[in-house]
Formats: C-alpha cells, sequence, structure tokens
C-alpha cells in the first residue's frame, strides 16, 4: 500500500473513531437515550469535554473529504512522492494532534489552532503538488 493510502486510511480511522468519546459523554451526562430522546433531543446541559468532542469529531468530517479527493486522485494519477509522502504523514499525525488537543480543552500556545494549520498547510502542499502535477 502507497504511504499516501496508508495516512488516508489511519485518516479515516481516527474520523470514524472520534464519536466514541462523544456519545460515553452523552450517555454518562444524561444515561442510555430513552424511546422520547429521539422524538425531542434532551437539553440537559453536558459537561465541557463532550461539547468539546463533538466539535473535534464534526471538524474531522468537514476536513476529511478534501483530503480523501486529493489523496484520491494523485494515486489515481500515479501520483508519488517524498513530498506527498510528507504531506500525508504530517497531515494525520496534525489530525491526531488537534482532536487529543480538542478533547482535552488545553488551551495554551494557541495550540489547535497551531495543529489545525500545521495539517491545512499540509494538505495545500499537497494539493498543489497534485495540481502542477495535472497541468
Amino acid at each position: 500500500m502507497k504511504t499516501e493510502l496508508l495516512y488516508l486510511l489511519l485518516c479515516a480511522i481516527l474520523t470514524s473513531v472520534l464519536w466514541i468519546p462523544v456519545v460515553i459523554g452523552y450517555s454518562s451526562a444524561r444515561g442510555l437515550p430513552k424511546p422520547a430522546d429521539f422524538k425531542k433531543a434532551p437539553t440537559t446541559a453536558l459537561p465541557d469535554w463532550v461539547n468539546r468532542a463533538n466539535r473535534a469529531h464534526l471538524n474531522a468530517v468537514e476536513n476529511f473529504a478534501q483530503f480523501a479527493a486529493v489523496v484520491l486522485i494523485a494515486n489515481a494519477m500515479g501520483l508519488t512522492s517524498p513530498v506527498t509522502q510528507a504531506c500525508a504523514a504530517v497531515y494525520f499525525y496534525a489530525r491526531l494532534a488537534h482532536a487529543v488537543i480538542h478533547v482535552s480543552g488545553f488551551g495554551r500556545f494557541r495550540a489547535r489552532t497551531v495543529t489545525f494549520t500545521v495539517a491545512w498547510i499540509a494538505f495545500i502542499t499537497y494539493a498543489v503538488t497534485l495540481l502542477v502535477r495535472a497541468i
């Protein structure tokens, strides 16, 4: 498996498990869902970490499609290089760090913003590398 596809797979796995802390938080704060909860969502307050976990999951979902598209298009074109491999790795590890920092609530050094920006720069670099090859 190409390195870029491996990191795409790891990003998919990360994105797909980020809902687990949210469900655990909902259940621990509100108990198991009752049939009435499916008709109207409960409005009782949730712990801050649960809200952060939900936002981290949504952010991962919102950013996954673009990364996946670029990796899959590059793969279809047969484009792989040390730059694309590094971009894929940096993107994954930055997204992993972003999720951990987001859920934990660590607010120093603008860590969440920095990790998001690092992932975004890796994505843009990958996309521009692909675009230059395509033109």
